[in-house]
């Protein structure tokens, strides 16, 4: 692996963050952005030296990764960014699928609408003029949207496990914001699922639900093999 593909590790952050969540922080950007590939391999002793550190903050912030499924050790032979299973990752859209859409149907239920449902009408049920454009920013937004559906029905046990979904597609999720008319997309989508569930539509907003995370499955998808066939290919 080119070790001149890992980003420097950035100083002079919160005295709170360490060498170690740095590290984990750039390498997992760096696997974001595509600078590191499904399948690239490398040594500790590799990163180490591109990073200027010891091996200790160095392994730390590799086996953080591996918890999270994004690296692979390799029996003596170091580490592996893990190769792209775009299967897997579809098969967790469709486990968000199942939980969101319960969780909207259960919201419907509710005699009254939980306070959670107008802090999300005050961020989506916006006129075109007041929607955010920063595709970072509405990526962000979006994922707590999802996530506060499912909160809001009060189903610890649910959220937990919407939560560790949504931990796991992050890397790609992000991409469905790179491209203006998606973010558009986002805000038209959220205040029409956001109005069937007030409206306590439950056939209405689960099926406004599901079409909407279809819809960004597929368009992720598309994007992220655009991303690494010209990551891979490189610059002309």
């Amino acid at each position: 692996m080119d070790t001149n593909k890992i980003s420097p590790i950035r100083r002079g952050k919160d005295r709170g963050e360490n060498l170690a969540d740095r590290i984990y922080n750039q390498l997992k950007q760096d696997i974001f952005e595509f600078r590191l590939l499904p399948g690239d391999r490398f040594s500790e002793n590799e990163i180490a030296e591109r990073v200027q550190a010891s091996r200790t903050p160095v392994r730390e912030a590799l086996f953080r990764l591996q918890r999270e499924g994004y690296v692979d050790v390799l029996y003596r032979s170091g580490w592996q960014i893990r190769p792209f299973d775009f299967k897997s990752f579809e098969d967790l859209y469709d486990v968000r699928i199942i939980i969101e859409t319960a969780a909207v149907k259960r919201l419907c239920e509710l005699e009254a609408p939980p306070a959670t449902l107008e802090d999300l009408k005050r961020i989506w049920l916006v006129s075109a003029g007041e929607r955010l454009s920063d595709g970072a920013t509405v990526s962000q937004l979006d994922e707590r949207f999802h996530e506060m559906l499912v909160e809001a029905t009060g189903n610890l046990e649910m959220a937990q496990m919407h939560h560790a979904v949504t931990e796991r597609i992050r890397i790609i999720r992000r991409l469905d914001f790179t491209k203006g008319p998606r973010i558009d997309a986002t805000y038209t989508e959220h205040g029409k699922i956001l109005r069937a569930v007030l409206q306590r539509r439950a056939d209405q907003s689960q099926l406004l639900l599901k079409t909407h995370i279809d819809e960004s499955k597929a368009e992720v998808r598309k994007i992220t093999v655009h991303m690494l066939h010209t990551a891979r290919r490189g610059p002309e």
